[in-house]
């Protein structure tokens, strides 16, 4: 079994996050998105480099020694391998694949939910598995936002929907 050390969970994160702005900056070279998609991508995309940022200052050796204070820490190693094996983005160009080759907008809205609902549960396992209360903050700020992201696409979706 794989077993990952707390900087190789630091750097799970960040690179769904940069699969995350992979996949809508192509999304946004789409013709096919009207306006308000358009704008929801653009956040999103630009999100998506804040949260990396956020995860990247998380890389002092200071904070890696207090994010490392886990609870069952081992116990937690093949979730997240489950969780990150299993995301919609894991392999490196499935972003690409999914933004390039949907064919209309719902389906580039379905793909973001999914891989937004795929971060979700990577998140909740760190934060689950991590006893700093700083971490735990930092970690919560971007489970809230992934949760925003989630409602924000699901509105857009159902609009597209009910049409």
């Amino acid at each position: 079994m794989a077993e990952f050390s707390l900087n190789e969970v630091i750097e799970l994160a960040i690179q769904i996050e940069k699969s995350g702005y992979t996949f809508y900056d192509l999304a946004l070279q789409q013709k096919k998105l009207s306006e308000p998609v358009r704008k929801v991508i653009e956040k999103l995309r630009d999100e998506e480099i804040i949260h990396e940022e956020t995860f990247k200052n998380l890389r002092t050796t200071e904070d890696l020694e207090v994010l490392g204070d886990p609870i069952d820490w081992q116990g937690a190693v093949s979730y997240l391998k489950a969780i990150s094996d299993s995301h919609v983005f894991s392999q490196p160009d499935a972003a690409i694949k999914l933004a390039t080759e949907a064919v209309d907008e719902k389906e580039i809205l379905e793909n973001a939910v999914q891989f937004e609902k795929d971060t979700l549960l990577f998140f909740h396992a760190i934060y689950q598995k991590t006893n700093n209360a700083r971490s735990k903050q930092i970690i919560n700020t971007i489970i809230e936002e992934e949760v925003t992201h989630v409602m924000l696409l699901k509105d857009h979706l159902n609009r597209i929907i009910n049409k």
